[in-house]
């Protein structure tokens, strides 16, 4: 049955699709008129573009056009009740199936209906409880394995997954497997050049990530990220970065482990910042609070586990700081997608990354081949760039902001690797490497200091670039443990210290 396209300008959806909602609607619409009833389609829209709006609108006409019913899954109560409200807003009568509702009596008076996944799977393997005259399945953040558990239980209905992402939460289930066609809507990059998306501008700081441990579901564990995020070094590294970039913003700060979370909090605190700090052990009355204070505070800063991942839509977030890496694609998506809402005085928004993630998947709003990802997922993840990689490639550049404090120096380059390469060609012992890095070091800190202790203000502001010099050098003697590095850290800034002595 075709779908009128004159229902789009009709009273419950005017002003609600945009232009590329409306084209992907008739494209999802075209499959579902050709296919067979029991025919899985997966549609890939980016965090932002309204999935929920569009599938809202697919739910309306379908109940119009073809008198079934729709039932929409979502994997937490946030985006039950989120979806519930858009639904309604298009005047699509609905009921949240929750663990309060066991039977429904009134089923006959509804629609829609709206579940949480395991409440579903719970009430349907109930023999007492049944849904009559389903004809569409809807499924939000489909990339999540347990929706698979009720596909047995709607056989005959068309299946409708949404996603931002089109790439399995477990490597061992494939999409592929479940679904029998992708539809792609408009990039990432489409949307930030028609105005739909912020632009994000990156900012990466080099991080070591070789503590880290890749546990059983493919990404780095609690306990080994906590280990690396929770030390003194990467939480003044944090703090840096936030007053660099970020000072005065509303920022969104992103965790591995509510310990780490914790602990950045009480850092902020401890500087004099406006902080919050959220994880899924809060009250649902704390994290209603948490979130009003956080959308009425201009400057406020709020750090959190992947609670806020999805189902969160604050536009107001100006800052995006990932304290953590990630190798799951679409967390990485996720994260940074919650600051790309647009305003009328916001097209632009910061993604500060210490976790590597940019160089590991590449920018946020590059291109994506979804549908090579969708056919060959194993081919796309044994491809991802492994971490020692990444580092060896970093390039250093002193941020601006810093280069300023040493503006009485006409060059600050120093290549490690050439001269590392110059020092063993002239038959000197390779630590002269270091000796002269450190001399180049002294030297524009006098330059641009009146005194010992300017001097070595000024050289505490250096560590990231001593660490990145002390990387390369160690990468350039091929075999160096981590207790070398460790040393040659604590050696390197003693002499620094030490060569002020005396110069002023």
């Amino acid at each position: 049955m075709p779908i009128s396209t004159t229902s789009q300008t009709s009273d419950a959806t005017k002003k609600r699709l945009y232009d590329y909602q409306s084209a992907d609607l008739y494209r999802i619409f075209d499959v579902l008129e050709n296919a067979p009833n029991n025919f899985n389609l997966l549609y890939q829209l980016p965090t932002g573009g309204g999935k929920t709006v569009v599938f809202s609108e697919i739910v309306r006409r379908y109940i119009k056009y073809y008198d079934k019913k729709v039932v929409i899954l979502t994997h937490r109560v946030e985006l039950c009740k989120q979806t519930s409200k858009v639904l309604s807003g298009f005047k699509v009568k609905n009921k949240i199936i929750n663990s309060e509702v066991k039977t429904l009596p009134d089923q006959d008076e509804f629609k829609c209906f709206v579940a949480m996944v395991e409440t579903l799977n719970n009430r349907l393997n109930d023999d007492q409880f049944t849904l009559e005259n389903i004809g569409m399945v809807i499924i939000d953040e489909a990339h999540y394995n347990s929706f698979r558990k009720l596909f047995k239980f709607f056989q005959h209905c068309f299946i409708l997954g949404v996603t931002a992402t089109p790439l399995s939460s477990n490597i061992k289930l494939p999409m592929k497997d479940n679904y029998d066609k992708l539809i792609v809507g408009d990039d990432i990059g489409t949307l930030i050049k028609n105005g739909y998306l912020a632009k994000a501008e990156t900012y990466s700081y080099d991080v070591s990530l070789n503590t880290l441990k890749v546990g059983i579901n493919g990404d780095y564990t609690v306990k080994s990220s906590e280990a690396l995020y929770s030390n003194s070094l990467m939480l003044n590294k944090l703090i840096y970065a936030y007053e660099e970039v970020s000072k005065g913003k509303k920022t969104l700060i992103f965790n591995n482990g509510i310990n780490t979370s914790k602990d950045v909090y009480h850092a902020f605190f401890r500087a004099g910042y406006n902080i919050r700090h959220l994880d899924n052990t809060c009250s649902k009355q704390e994290r209603k609070e948490i979130l009003k204070w956080f959308k009425n505070t201009k400057d406020g800063i709020l750090t959190s586990v992947s609670i806020l991942t999805t189902g969160f839509d604050e536009p107001t977030v100006e800052t995006i700081i990932l304290n953590r890496a990630t190798r799951s694609l679409t967390l990485y998506f996720q994260m940074i997608g919650r600051g790309s809402r647009i305003l009328d005085d916001k097209s632009r928004f910061q993604v500060v990354d210490l976790g590597n993630n940019l160089a590991r998947f590449g920018s946020w709003d590059q291109k994506v081949d979804w549908q090579h990802i969708f056919k060959y997922p194993d081919l796309y993840l044994d491809n991802i760039r492994d971490d020692e990689t990444i580092e060896r490639e970093f390039v250093y550049v002193m941020p601006d902001t810093l280069r300023a404090q040493f503006n009485k120096s006409e060059c600050i380059d120093f290549d490690m690797k050439a001269i590392y390469k110059d020092v063993v060609a002239e038959g000197k012992k390779s630590f002269v490497a270091i000796e002269k890095s450190i001399a180049q070091h002294a030297e524009i800190c006098i330059e641009n200091s009146e005194d010992v202790f300017e001097a070595r203000a000024l050289a505490k502001l250096l560590m990231d670039e001593i660490d990145y010099r002390i990387k390369q050098y160690c990468y350039c003697m091929m075999n160096s443990t981590q207790n070398y590095k460790d040393w040659l850290f604590e050696e390197y800034n003693r002499r620094l210290r030490l060569s002020f002595n005396g110069k002023f």
